[in-house]
């Protein structure tokens, strides 16, 4: 990576500003549902601490739509985080103003200041229109560091115009220097066969990645909701599953890409279908090319799509997986989306698994332990996949 990174800035005596990803899932009674992305900081963090610097963090949480939103407080983030590094961490009531500029002021060496949601303000996600929102923002630290990777596709204040004011301060935090890293490495020297796996509900979210993969993998597979979208442009019936009408066309022109490109396509060739989409529901397996009828759901791949992708596993020595292949936080509908997850956590490859459901199945099925690397970002991954790069990158400093 031609960035700047954490170890590069002098750190002893400053106020870091540092972009986390504490976009975390939450239950109704406002308890975190996994901590995994505040994990996921916590290298960056403790490094900055012990060289002797005094840090303020920023993170967005769910949509408020630029409103001061109590559910969407950081609050339960900052007191997850005080357990987890065992020291005190300061919630600011806001993200801007003379209060939070004076709490910034007064820090000292080793405190931790988060400030309160920044979404709450349309500065956040729309800094054209709101230069003062980013100042603001600028002017609590010193210098800025970036370890947000889910939040790196975003052109927003806090992960790419802020930059601006850091001229050769800017600089990639440990987490965001892994994820692209590990990226970079497996798309432009994959070691081969590469496979990848695309599940998950849109294709109108991943049409790019997948034209992007499709240039780079030896075999591609396709699984989850989305497949629905190539049986139409097979002309096949889907019966009452989610597809993308607007996007057939797409699923056509990509598979004539396939063809061209002679990289194979995998893919269902049969399905579990079910009569509703709730756990009790009257479920039966189908060959693909009957159709779904009428009334039914396609709700995951079949025993024999599970053998095929598997085969097609077997020899592989890079993997890239992203999206379930069903609605596998219904027990009855995740053996394809489960034994694919054992499946890749068995070869001796370089193994990576991005998006959040996907990250969740791998937790379920129990062998996160045996994957190469986590992706923080599912959006942001699909979108480096796509373009090389993120806004959330190109903003940092150059390295010398």
């Amino acid at each position: 990576m031609h960035k700047l990174t954490l170890r590069d800035l002098p750190l002893k005596g400053k106020k870091v500003l540092m972009r986390v990803d504490f976009n975390v899932p939450m239950d109704t009674h406002g308890s975190i549902t996994d901590d995994s992305r505040i994990k996921a900081s916590l290298p960056s963090i403790h490094y900055a601490l012990e060289q002797d610097c005094s840090l303020i963090l920023m993170s967005h949480l769910g949509r408020p739509k630029n409103k001061k939103v109590k559910e969407l407080s950081l609050k339960p983030c900052a007191e997850h985080l005080a357990k987890l590094l065992n020291k005190n961490v300061t919630l600011a009531p806001d993200c801007i103003g003379d209060h939070v500029a004076k709490l910034a002021n007064d820090l000292r060496p080793g405190d931790v200041l988060m400030l309160e949601n920044l979404r709450f303000y349309p500065g956040e996600e729309d800094p054209k229109a709101h230069a003062e929102f980013v100042k603001s923002l600028a002017q609590l630290g010193d210098l800025y560091v970036n370890d947000a990777f889910g939040s790196a596709h975003r052109n927003h204040a806090s992960t790419a115009a802020i930059a601006d004011f850091f001229p050769n301060k800017a600089a990639a935090g440990f987490l965001l220097e892994k994820e692209i890293e590990f990226l970079g490495k497996t798309l432009n020297k994959p070691e081969r066969p590469f496979v990848g796996i695309i599940g998950g509900a849109k294709i109108s979210t991943k049409m790019g990645a997948l034209q992007a993969l499709l240039k780079k993998v030896d075999v591609l597979l396709i699984g989850g909701a989305m497949a629905h979208t190539f049986l139409k442009a097979h002309r096949i019936s889907v019966g009452d599953s989610l597809y993308e009408q607007d996007y057939v066309y797409n699923a056509y022109f990509l598979m004539n890409e396939s063809r061209r490109l002679n990289i194979p396509l995998l893919f269902p060739t049969d399905l579990l279908i079910a009569k509703s989409l709730e756990a009790e529901a009257q479920t039966k397996i189908i060959q693909v090319n009957e159709g779904i009828p009428e009334g039914w759901h396609g709700v995951d791949i079949g025993p024999k799509t599970i053998q095929q992708f598997k085969q097609a596993l077997q020899n592989a020595k890079t993997v890239l997986w992203n999206g379930p292949l069903g609605i596998f936080e219904i027990e009855a509908f995740a053996m394809g989306t489960k034994t694919i997850a054992e499946a890749i956590a068995n070869l001796k490859a370089t193994t990576i698994v991005g998006g959040g459901d996907s990250i969740a199945a791998i937790y379920a099925a129990g062998v996160a332990d045996k994957i190469s690397h986590l992706s923080t970002g599912g959006g942001a991954s699909l979108e480096y996949i796509e373009y090389g790069t993120l806004p959330g990158i190109e903003a940092l400093s150059d390295a010398h």
